[in-house]
Order: structure tokens, then sequence, then C-alpha cells
């Protein structure tokens, strides 16, 4: 069913395989203890596997694999977007029956890599939990442990039961990534919209700094597709993400489309991930690079916006909407300026239209600037 799937064998040991010194080895899960009162009842054992999705970055992948076997994930599928950097001949020479491998025959984005990744995790195995992640982000060392102290903890049998949680996500200084913040939806939440409405902007419905403090899962609508355990059950309610959104999100309208369908999402910040992202540039707020990215960002901002504010609410926040993004121009290099434009053109034509299916290769050809025409 999945051509590319290459499992490995055990032939070396899992140092001599990954690099890593066999104290840093985290052993087998430990079983819980149970949490009724039958003697008899056995020990509960989480079963968690990894998603990663990786394009020609083989130096940040290398760590994140080498982190989640050290962590002691059951289970570690590893989608290659068609990478040309070496990354399949390193992932062939990594010999631990864990890792398993689709190498795809072109790039499907990060929105398709999720899609393939997760059906071919819930395919071959039955997992409690399902854990997402790009390939520049990597749990810190212990969470995976936190993790499943807390899904098998008393409180985890305790209302309200919780069908995914968000991890917290920090740059590698420890700062707090902000294209990994969860939020609340403020057309759900009256508070949420009435902070937003009163000039809150972004801050009105994301969690705070200060909710990277608490002690106890938060509620929130939506999260990122980084550090993001879905549950058994939370595939059941929401099925898989739409891979045909290629970048960008995918991962805000698979938690919208989780929480509508009665989905619990909670934000566990103590559970950290790191997220050496190059998207943007640090200090200069959303500018895209590669300037392509710039047509994806905001033809899905839109799709999102419709989902979150429904059929009616969806007109007046466009009309809000387009005219700040067209300022972003101001961001960009003289020579990026028209690129820009035409591609948030076409954003939001695709984006009101409900245009999911456009080529990836006619993105790319209008990110290229226009040559002058030469003098006669």
């Amino acid at each position: 069913m999945f051509d590319g799937l290459k499992p490995r064998s055990t032939a070396r040991t899992h140092a001599e395989a990954t690099g890593i010194p066999a104290a840093d080895i985290a052993p087998a899960p430990v079983a819980a203890p149970a949490t009724d009162r039958t003697p008899d009842r056995a020990p509960e054992i989480v079963r968690l596997v990894a998603v990663v999705v990786t394009y020609n970055r083989l130096g940040q992948l290398r760590r994140t694999v080498r982190r989640l076997l050290s962590e002691g994930v059951d289970h570690l599928v590893v989608v290659d977007n068609a990478s040309r950097d070496g990354t399949a001949d390193w992932l062939g020479g990594v010999d631990d029956a864990r890792l398993h491998v689709h190498t795809s025959r072109r790039n499907q984005g990060g929105a398709g890599g999720f899609e393939q990744g997760l059906r071919m995790a819930r395919a071959l195995f039955d997992a409690d939990w399902y854990l997402v992640m790009d390939d520049d982000a990597r749990p810190h060392p212990g969470a995976l442990a936190r993790f499943r102290g807390m899904v098998t903890g008393a409180a985890a049998d305790a209302p309200p039961a919780w069908d995914a949680f968000a991890g917290g996500v920090y740059y590698p200084d420890g700062t707090i990534c902000e294209t990994n913040r969860p939020a609340r939806n403020p057309f759900w939440c009256w508070r949420s919209f009435a902070r937003t409405l009163m000039g809150g902007g972004r801050a009105g419905f994301h969690v705070a700094n200060s909710h990277y403090d608490t002690l106890h899962p938060m509620p929130v609508d939506t999260a990122s597709f980084v550090g993001l355990f879905l549950s058994r059950a939370a595939l059941d309610r929401a099925d898989y993400p739409r891979g045909e959104l290629f970048i960008y999100g995918d991962d805000v309208l698979y938690t919208l489309e989780l929480s509508r369908a009665g989905g619990r999402i909670g934000f566990a910040p103590w559970i950290a991930f790191e997220h050496d992202c190059t998207t943007f540039r640090r200090g200069q707020g959303q500018v895209h690079r590669p300037l392509w990215k710039v047509y994806y960002n905001y033809r899905n901002g839109l799709f999102a916006y419709r989902a979150a504010a429904g059929a009616v609410l969806f007109w007046p926040v466009v009309l809000i909407s387009i005219p700040k993004w067209a300022l972003k121009l101001r961001k960009y290099d003289r020579d990026e300026r028209p690129v820009f434009l035409r591609l948030l053109a076409l954003a939001v034509r695709d984006g009101i239209a409900g245009q999911r299916h456009r080529p990836h290769r006619q993105i790319r050809a209008m990110a290229r600037p226009r040559r002058s025409r030469a003098a006669p």
C-alpha cells in the first residue's frame, strides 16, 4: 500500500546505528501502575508513534531522528518528500527497527507529508497516540517521558478527557516560538473575541506568555503540527490533514475541525519542544523566504478564517485582513515587491474561490522576478 516504505533491521546496536551514546538512550517505557483497585489489572503502556516530514534538511533531520529514538518512541515514521541532499542514503543507514521511511516521488509539502505519514502510521501500528513535528523540531530531553506520565496518571482518567495535547514550543535560545503558539477560536470564545476586537490583535486569542507556566492542561482550539499529540480518538473524529494545502494552515484547519467535532485539545507547555525554524527573519515579522511561500500563507489563511468565522462573518474578516496583508509589502526588498503583490492577489482569489489544487510549479514560476525587457 505504501510504496517506498523501508523498515530497518536490528543487525547493529542502537548506539552504533544512531551515534547516540548508550548512556543517553532512554530505556523502554515502564508500565504505569494501575489506576483502579482491581489487583489483576494489567499495567498500562502508552504506545506512541512519531511522524516527521522532511525535505532537504538533512542536518536538522539527523538531530530530530536521533532525539526521538533516544526518547523511546515505539515507532518513528519519516516521510521524505523527495529530498536531494543525501537524506535517503542517511536514513538507509540508520539500523533501528523502529524507523520506517516513506520516500515520496515528489515534494508534496508539509501538509501532504503529514497526511501521508499519519495514514501510514495508523495503518501499520495501532498506537494510542501519534506525535507530529517538522524535521527542524524535536522534543526536549525527557519530554516524552513526561507525556507518558501525564496520560497514564490518575488525572488522565478524570474529566475532561483530552483528545489531543499541544506541547510548548521554543526557539533554541529558549524564547517562545510565535509560529507555534496555540490559540482559542475568537469566534467561539467571546472573551477572546472581545480582547481581539479591543486592539489585542493576535495576542487577543493566542495563549499568553504567562500560560506557559501553567501546571495543568489548558483548553485550546487550534495548535500547530510541532509537538502535537493526537490520540486514536482524535483521528476517529477529524480523520487526516488536508494534503492538498501543501504548506501552512493545514494544522490550524485540522485542529479547528477536531475541536468542532467535539474533540478537546489541551495545551501542556511543560512537554517542551525545540523548533529551529528559519522561514521568517527573526525580529522582522512575517517575511517569507522563499517568496513562493507568500501564496500558501495567505490563501490557506483565508481557508482558516472561513473555518473559524463561518460563512457570514468570513466576509468582514476578509475586508479587514487584505489591507493589512498588503501593507506587509514594505517589509520586502524593492525588487521583491511586485512578486509579493502578484502572489498575494492570486492567494486572495484562490482563497475566496476555495481553489486548493493549483500546481506548485505554477506558484514557483510566479515567484521568480520578471526580467525587464531589453533596451532596443
